[in-house]
């Protein structure tokens, strides 16, 4: 044990050529499996939700394999090694948010809407402006989410090639952004899917093996793992097992805390790309079913992350950690290469590749639906855009567009923990989407002027927070508790104290839902009745995927 400890006190030698050939086998096999599942892409539904033929187990392995992106394996590990017990919080805040979505609208939504939130939103409202906001509001989150999973490509592929410099990143991540609209142009949500279906099994099996392999080298003793790593942080060690060490310290610190728990924990019932993936099967039994999978097999990854990150922290060490390139988010394949060497550790960094581009794939689609279906389709041609080829046109060109937004956005924020970059996602869906989906599925009185303040007075609430917070400007970096510096460097103009302004914009966002509504008088008892019954029953759901397949056929 202790000469295995001093082999893995630094970073090994990086084979960059085998590096790359297991990443190239990768997108090969992966492009040629999208290109053949492609070709059954005829309609807009298929482009969309995949002519709804998914099962529910497979519909759940990808749920999870869209859930558990770089941020729950790279950003997680790295949050854990690097603060302990603080950044485990991460791991329990995205799993008790998954349960909460489901139990409260994944269901509901998917027997109400066709392809995307806006479909539900509108539903008993003014079609032009809800699915206006709804799509804005879409394209918000997404390229929040988007940031943390370019970051994360960055600072992985780094690592890998041995690529210091911001400028070499830079491509990195825009071959990551080529690479991942390459996928949604000729897949669809189709081939997005597969890639999310081999993806999460990759993911999840290279996990378990590396979970077992830590354990193993300490006995299977989790107490001389965490005494190993708390050793292995010098000064810092005992603040590695206890609560405190990035949270809790003061009193702005534990608000954050706060902060950053309800963005988790209610982030994640308002990302339309995972509501989305509700639509890919053909009735509610599937949909349950596709619940029982998602949930076991994201619960079971997130066990694997305490012993990973503590794993790095004991055989990598923090101080390796953070003077890597990517920093935290070099965790995982770090202790990878300690445990395998470069062998495993181009096994392990290809299952991070292939996270990363499942789920950009998966939030660029959702993008791209939900602006050709929400606002070329139905808000600029009014309903008579062509379901073949006019939609589908310009979904496609989206896709383009979000990608290269992506990978500008990706090259500002490399370098970021993409754990965190992830809970601002979570915060602006929170603030943005939830309130108007839980006032639209379960309050009668609810109205057009209520949604467009809880979405337009969310979304400028949170982002508006965000710019002028400690994350975009006025935090240097601080070596002593490894935390993330602002994005811009040299300067500070922020003004608002929290990390994660979800303690603030979250009540603001119900609060102004609920006054839109009150102080205006329009209302639809009628329309409210059919969408309850919609979304208890299912029963619209069920008659417009049946109309989907006589049609195809």
């Amino acid at each position: 044990m202790k000469d295995f400890l001093a082999e893995a006190a630094g970073p090994a030698s990086n084979n960059p050529i085998l590096n790359i050939c297991i990443f190239a086998a990768f997108v090969i096999i992966t492009l040629v499996i999208v290109v053949v599942v492609s070709r059954r892409n005829s309609t807009a539904a298929d482009f969309y939700t995949a002519g709804h033929s998914f099962t529910g187990a497979q519909n759940g392995i990808a749920i999870s394999g869209d859930y558990l992106s770089a941020a729950s394996f790279l950003g997680i590990a790295g949050a854990i090694a690097l603060n302990g017990y603080d950044g485990f919080l991460y791991s329990i805040g995205f799993l008790v948010a998954w349960l909460v979505a489901l139990l409260l609208v994944a269901e509901l939504m998917r027997n109400t809407g066709r392809y995307t939130m806006a479909d539900v939103l509108s539903f008993r409202m003014k079609q032009r402006p809800v699915r206006t906001a709804a799509a804005v509001s879409t394209l918000a989150v997404t390229f929040f989410y988007l940031l943390a999973q370019m970051a994360g490509a960055g600072g992985l592929v780094a690592l890998l090639l041995g690529v210091t410099s911001k400028f070499g990143q830079g491509i990195v991540i825009a071959v990551v952004g080529v690479v991942m609209i390459t996928y949604v142009l000729v897949g669809g949500m189709r081939g997005t899917t597969w890639v999310q279906i081999i993806k999460a099994a990759l993911l999840i099996v290279g996990a378990a093996v590396m979970f077992v392999w830590v354990l193993s080298l300490f006995g299977f003793n989790l107490s001389a793992l965490l005494g190993t790593a708390a050793s292995k942080a010098g000064e810092h060690g005992e603040a590695l097992l206890s609560p405190g060490k990035q949270y809790g310290k003061t009193g702005l610190t534990q608000l954050d805390f706060v902060s950053l728990g309800l963005a988790l924990v209610l982030g994640t019932a308002g990302l339309p790309h995972i509501l989305m993936r509700f639509y890919t099967v053909p009735n509610a039994k599937e949909a349950r079913k596709s619940v029982v999978w998602a949930i076991w097999l994201i619960g079971i990854f997130y066990l694997f992350t305490l012993v990973l990150g503590y794993g790095a922290a004991a055989l990598v060490g923090p101080a390796a950690i953070d003077a890597a390139p990517g920093k935290a988010n070099s965790a995982a394949p770090l202790l990878a290469e300690a445990l395998g060497g470069p062998v495993l550790l181009g096994l392990i960094a290809a299952v991070a590749f292939a996270t990363i581009l499942a789920v950009v794939a998966g939030l660029t689609i959702t993008a791209s639906a939900s602006f050709a279906h929400d606002i070329y389709a139905n808000v600029i041609k009014k309903g008579a855009a062509d379901d073949k080829k006019q939609e589908v046109k310009v979904a496609r060109i989206t896709t383009v567009v979000i990608g290269i937004v992506a990978i500008l956005g990706g090259i500002l924020a490399n370098g970021q923990n993409v754990a965190f970059l992830v809970a601002l996602a979570f915060a602006v869906a929170a603030s943005a989407n939830l309130p108007t989906i839980l006032y639209t599925l379960f309050w009668r009185r609810f109205n057009t002027s209520g949604a467009m303040w809880s979405i337009y007075g969310g979304l400028v609430i949170t982002i508006g927070l965000i710019i002028f917070s400690p994350v975009v400007s006025g935090k240097p970096v601080d070596p002593k508790t490894h935390l993330s510096a602002s994005m811009l460097q040299g300067v500070d103009f922020h003004w608002f104290p929290l990390d994660n302004p979800g303690l603030v914009s979250i009540p603001l966002s119900f609060l102004l839902g609920y006054l839109g509504t009150v102080l205006t008088k329009e209302r639809n008892d009628k329309k409210y009745a059919e969408l309850d019954v919609r979304a208890l029953t299912g029963a619209h759901a069920e008659k417009a995927v049946e109309q989907q397949v006589e049609k195809t056929a």
